[in-house]
């Protein structure tokens, strides 16, 4: 294998799983519950649902930002812009009030909520990745 190939990919690869380090540190910020406390302290499988959810949700963007750039700064351009798309639709999401309260119900633990963040989170990372299939 070419080295030039490979310093090529460690690029790519690095600034990706950044971008991911980045997202995990804003989507705490930007989500109005302590994400961190409730899955690693109070044991909370809504909130870990939703999590994951959120990570696949902005993984998937990121992939289509791989694929489709035409360089590596378009690719970093286009990976930020997945990373606001999802956080924006995390901090909405998570600020309805009443009974549909993502943010009282994924705090009390229920599952259903959590899932429903998940898939919700899923849905938008794909309608955001083929946005960027240019």
């Amino acid at each position: 294998m070419e080295i030039g190939l490979f310093i090529g990919f460690l690029g790519f690869f690095l600034t990706a799983i950044i971008l991911v380090i980045i997202f995990l540190y804003l989507y705490a910020v930007v989500t109005p519950y302590d994400d961190y406390k409730l899955i690693f302290e109070e044991n909370n499988l809504a909130a870990a649902l939703g999590f994951g959810g959120a990570i696949i949700g902005v993984s998937i963007p990121l992939y289509s930002a791989l694929v489709n750039s035409i360089s590596y700064i378009d690719f970093a351009i286009w990976g930020t812009v997945a990373i606001l798309i999802q956080l924006i639709f995390a901090f909405i999401v998570t600020r309805l009030g009443g009974k549909y309260s993502f943010k009282t119900k994924i705090s009390d633990g229920i599952i259903s909520v959590g899932i429903l963040m998940a898939f919700l989170s899923i849905s938008i990372g794909l309608l955001n990745a083929g946005s960027m299939s240019y």
